[in-house]
């Protein structure tokens, strides 16, 4: 099995994502021993973003690192344990809101496959960027 990194990148649907955790030098520690969970923007949440705005991110490497450890809560959380949650403190260190009772809501975002298995933790894909307020 790969880690979370290389599960993105084998996904195909993830090149933003990946190109923005390169940009961050978050690569290495989404390699390491974890475990992470991970809900994963596609590159179809990105682009669902404002003109310019993964560009500015890109740019702009604190404001970046912060918007993606905002996806990213520590130990490895299945989609079943996820139901049984309100939220979730992030890696950023504030809470993502967690509705599970029309499918899995987090805050505005919906997870449209959960539990991607990864060695060093899970990834859960989601419908929408996760912005930190």
């Amino acid at each position: 099995m790969a880690d979370i990194v290389d599960t993105a990148v084998n996904a195909g649907s993830f090149s933003t994502l990946v190109a923005a955790v390169k940009a961050a030098g978050l690569v290495d520690t989404l390699k390491g021993k974890g475990p992470f969970t991970v809900f994963a923007p596609t590159d179809e949440a990105f682009a669902k973003l404002p003109t310019g705005a993964v560009d500015g991110l890109l740019k702009d490497v604190t404001k970046l690192k912060k918007v993606l450890t905002y996806h990213v809560v520590s130990g490895k959380v299945m989609a079943a344990d996820v139901t049984k949650m309100k939220s979730a403190t992030t890696v950023e260190g504030s809470d993502v809101k967690i509705d599970a009772s029309n499918g899995v809501k987090v805050n505005d975002s919906t997870v449209t496959t959960a539990d991607v298995a990864a060695d060093n933790g899970v990834i859960h894909i989601i419908d929408t960027v996760l912005m930190p307020a």
